[in-house]
């Protein structure tokens, strides 16, 4: 008979929260997938069988991905410098976000996730950790490492890993965008090759949603930040937002936020803060607002319903939830059953479009994205991805 865990008593200034009730312990546990109840189980799941296993592996590595859990094991690693709107509360506080982060892997894409959280902020050293742990995963999700080191994080994990490495705060957010914008643009009548969009923030998420913009064919696009608009001539941008700044604002747009979205038809918050209603209002007719920071938009969706056709937000208490959950446990379902090398911009437009195909005839303005339990979603997004894999030939199977 298994032994099962004493679970800690709560502290007294927790004893009627339900939220520490549920944490108590943890949100996770290890469980077999095989029957371990007498010895010709122990002789098989441990030694000698074993040894016939591992033998095999090394003579073909590539058999870990059927034999072992690396085939549906994804890690989690965060260093827990930008955890959800808390910021850098280090990597023992993240622990329990990446614990729901690895819940709802499994709950959305059947995907089993380990949370990993490690005690340092240097480039060098969680590109090293990390890389030294791939043999146990099948791919990385890196979570709420803080701008700009996720990036140049990211890009030596890619290059060095032949594995899916997939930062989700960046391309899960711009993936959910993407889809939303699709339907929003669907139901206001216009093509993405024809609208502005304005971008607040070029952290992690700004910088990603406004690539997979640039990708799918938004032509002006004007990304702000803290100090105003990115364009080539300013002097105080790192490389990341220079490039950015390079690639977007055709037109040489300068000034502050209220500035850019004057006649812009889409506008996209992903930096917190508050926009001034008298700015939304200055937006083109039929205007999309999508204020994501949570838990307090940029704009509150009342408001911004006074003056847009179509409002999104991160919450769950308000219709149009940008919601990642919509996107990462289909796209790693999806790269993981083909065992993709890596997750391409392709794979990534597959998702998003896939996503935006569910809402079919129910489109109206407070559903441009389908709501987070639809069962559909899971398989819709893993198959668009496995294809999209296959298609640009990064499948190995």
């Amino acid at each position: 008979m298994a032994i099962e865990m004493v679970l800690p008593e709560p502290r007294a200034d927790h004893d009627d929260d339900p939220v520490f009730a549920m944490h108590l312990g943890g949100k996770m546990c290890i469980s077999g997938t095989v029957p371990l109840a007498g010895r010709n189980d122990l002789s098989m799941a441990y030694t000698p069988g074993v040894a016939r296993v591992c033998e095999a592996i090394a003579e073909d590595p590539s058999l870990a991905h059927d034999y072992t859990w690396v085939g549906n094991t994804v890690a989690v690693v965060t260093d827990g410098t930008a955890v959800l709107g808390l910021g850098n509360i280090g990597p023992a506080a993240a622990m329990p976000v990446m614990e729901g982060k690895a819940l709802l892997f499994k709950r959305f894409g059947g995907v089993d996730a380990v949370p990993i959280c490690l005690d340092t902020t240097d480039v060098d050293e969680i590109v090293d950790t990390v890389a030294r742990l791939a043999p146990s995963f099948g791919g990385i999700n890196l979570e709420d490492i803080a701008a700009p080191r996720c990036f140049e994080i990211e890009r030596r994990l890619q290059h060095r890993l032949d594995i899916p490495v997939f930062h989700d705060d960046q391309h899960g957010t711009a993936v959910v965008v993407l889809a939303a914008l699709r339907n929003a643009l669907r139901l206001t009548g216009r093509a993405i090759e024809d609208v502005r969009v304005v971008i607040s923030g070029a952290g992690a998420a700004g910088v990603a949603v406004a690539r997979i913009l640039l990708v799918a064919g938004v032509g002006d696009l004007q990304v702000v930040d803290r100090q105003g608009v990115l364009h080539r001539d300013r002097t105080d941008l790192n490389p990341v937002k220079l490039r950015l700044a390079r690639d977007t604002n055709a037109t040489g747009r300068s000034g502050r936020l209220a500035d850019a979205l004057a006649g812009a038809d889409v506008f996209i918050g992903v930096s917190g803060g508050s926009v001034a209603e008298e700015a939304v209002a200055q937006m083109s007719a039929d205007a999309i607002v999508f204020a994501l920071a949570n838990p307090v938009p940029e704009v509150h969706p009342d408001i911004a319903a006074r003056h847009a056709a179509v409002v999104a937000t991160g919450r769950s208490d308000y219709p149009n939830q940008i919601n990642n959950v919509l996107a990462f446990p289909g796209i790693f379902r999806g790269a993981l059953d083909v065992r993709a090398r890596r997750i391409t911009e392709g794979m990534k437009l597959a998702a998003a479009e896939a996503l935006a195909d569910l809402v079919g005839s129910d489109l109206r303005p407070d559903c441009v994205i389908p709501e987070p339990f639809d069962q559909r979603i899971p398989s819709a997004v893993a198959s668009a991805v496995s294809a999209a894999a296959t298609r640009e030939g990064v499948a190995r199977r």
